[in-house]
């Protein structure tokens, strides 16, 4: 079964395995919490513990594991397993040289130490986004460099989104200025996210004070099927409505 670790610091959450893990174990604990990190628009610290009682995981809880481990390490600013399980850990340390965030094994007793490093990892990232629903707007507020899995997890909220409804109505882009990259990673992250979405995004809205945001719509024409309009930082809330408009709306 898995249960949910209590009494962790804010910003890391935590399961637990014990005995045999199935697929409703998964739904039950596991899906709800990145669903929630994914429905706020934000990153989490994440501690998986297989206590000595484990045993292992069912056919459909294994298949569960793989699809949603996929899409829950974009949701990731770091990931600490705890346990003496030698598969499990040799896993772990194959998937960690791949993954966007740092990933770390520990011994089954060492619970503290695994959170006490992921409390040491950075956090925060250069990015906060919020979906509304209502209006079928991203709101991106940019509050440093831009990073790789900034772009990860904007894409693990838009993706979702865009499978049941098809499109997004608007991107609306908050910044004061324009940060820059944290890596040239990190750009081609940029890139590679525009690519993949910016046909199924109808309105961008520039709200920023920067004065790139005023040649940023002629430039982005060039790039991005979308109707761009630059906006001052304050009119956030006017940026919004705009980007919330039909797209066969005049502008």
């Amino acid at each position: 079964m898995l249960e949910a670790l209590t009494d962790l610091p804010p910003g890391i959450v935590g399961v637990r395995a014990t005995g045999t893990v199935t697929k409703d174990d998964y739904e039950a604990v596991l899906e709800p919490l990145f669903a929630r990190a994914r429905r706020e628009g934000h990153r989490v610290k994440f501690v998986y513990q297989f206590a000595p009682e484990f045993d292992h995981f069912t056919p459909g809880a294994a298949w569960e594991d793989a699809r949603m481990g996929v899409g829950a390490l974009r949701l990731l600013e770091g990931c600490a397993v705890v346990g003496d399980v030698g598969w499990i850990r040799e896993s772990v340390r194959m998937v960690g040289f791949l993954a966007p965030c740092p990933v770390r094994t520990f011994g089954s007793g060492e619970l503290a130490a695994a959170v006490e490093w992921l409390e040491s990892l950075p956090g925060g990232g250069g990015t906060a986004h919020r979906l509304l629903p209502d209006e079928g707007v991203l709101v991106v507020e940019v509050r440093g460099e831009l990073r790789a899995q900034d772009f990860d997890a904007l894409a693990a909220t838009v993706d979702p989104w865009l499978e049941s409804h098809g499109e997004l109505r608007g991107l609306v882009i908050h910044s004061r200025k324009f940060p820059g990259w944290e890596s040239l990673g990190s750009l081609v992250r940029h890139i590679t996210f525009v690519r993949d979405h910016h046909r199924k995004v109808r309105h961008v809205a520039l709200v920023s004070d920067s004065a790139l945001a005023g040649v940023a719509p002629r430039l982005a024409e060039h790039f991005v099927d979308a109707q761009i309009e630059h906006f001052e930082y304050d009119a956030l809330d006017r940026a919004i409505a705009w980007a919330a408009r039909p797209a066969t709306e005049g502008a």
